[in-house]
């Protein structure tokens, strides 16, 4: 009787969750953008393509966002979501844009073992386009951390002031 009746009072209790008090999710993460190998070639250039599609890197000191400083975003070439602000990027001397802090949540990570050591890797959380890596090697003063990332994974919009 004590075991039924204790199922009887789970049942109402799990019954007994609403949802009026949830928010609604908002983050780009919960977008997904699904589109064939076709159209991703057909939207990005043949180096956007390489880095972002098939986990490319591009030449260090190639980039003509590895020297901007001007403020505003960094986007996904791929998809046009915010990665990176203009204030978190540094000058790292490795030939790639670098920053010391992703924009939480539009960034996900992984374990890459390419080169036979494991590096975390970065993608655009709503396209999944690879983006570079991350190191432990960044400025001590901010979070230590090192987002080594290809220009051709990202698209520079400026402040509008």
């Amino acid at each position: 009787m004590g075991k039924k009746l204790l199922l009887v009072a789970l049942v109402i209790l799990a019954g007994c969750k609403g949802t009026s008090q949830e928010e609604e999710n908002t983050n780009k993460t919960a977008l997904n953008i699904n589109k064939t190998d076709a159209e991703w070639r057909a939207e990005l250039t043949d180096m956007e393509y390489y880095v972002l599609r098939k986990a490319g890197t591009e030449r260090a000191f190639s980039s003509e966002l590895l020297d901007n400083k001007q403020k505003g975003t960094y986007v996904c070439a791929g998809c046009s979501t915010p990665l990176f602000k203009s204030e978190h990027k540094f000058k790292s001397g490795t030939g790639w844009p670098s920053f010391d802090r992703e924009i939480e949540g539009n960034v996900a990570f992984d374990t890459d073992y390419k080169i036979g050591v494991p590096r975390t890797e970065e993608h655009c959380a709503v396209c999944k386009g690879h983006l570079g890596h991350v190191f432990n090697d960044g400025p001590r003063n901010t979070t230590g951390k090192r987002h080594c990332i290809n220009g051709a994974a990202l698209k520079f919009i400026p402040d509008n002031n």
